[in-house]
């Protein structure tokens, strides 16, 4: 690996650590600075920022605790692959379903393509189903 590659590659470890901040701050305004604009692709469809965050709304209000632990990163050219642990205490209404206090645990996998300091596209895989057999 040259410097140059190593230098990358720690400026995209810096921009997740920080972008992984503001998702388990769930500061849905401050995640909207990581995205292109006007649109970025999530699974290949061109969403504006603020429809990105609103899709954590859900999350939140079932989960007000729902955190995101990075188990695995790993960074190829302009590319950031993601591995996580992501929790929550079901403490509100979630896909229907009224809040049982259960702790849940799943995991997510997400794939962000980085153009110009920012994520352009963002390819997303969470284990839902996992969450509603935890709190069914």
């Amino acid at each position: 690996m040259t410097a140059q590659q190593t230098s990358q590659n720690d400026a995209y470890r810096a921009l997740y650590a920080s972008y992984i901040d503001k998702c388990n701050a769930h500061d849905f305004k401050g995640m909207e600075q990581f995205y292109t604009k006007p649109t970025l692709n999530v699974n290949d469809e061109p969403w504006i920022p603020s429809k990105v965050t609103a899709q954590f709304q859900h999350l939140i209000d079932g989960f007000p605790d729902w955190h995101w632990e990075i188990k695995h990163l790993t960074i190829e050219g302009d590319f950031l692959s993601l591995h996580f642990k992501v929790a929550g205490t079901h403490r509100g209404t979630f896909q229907g379903i009224k809040p049982t206090g259960c702790r849940v645990e799943t995991t997510q996998f997400t794939l962000y393509h980085v153009v110009d300091g920012v994520f352009a596209d963002v390819w997303d895989l969470t284990d839902i189903e996992s969450v509603i057999r935890q709190i069914s």
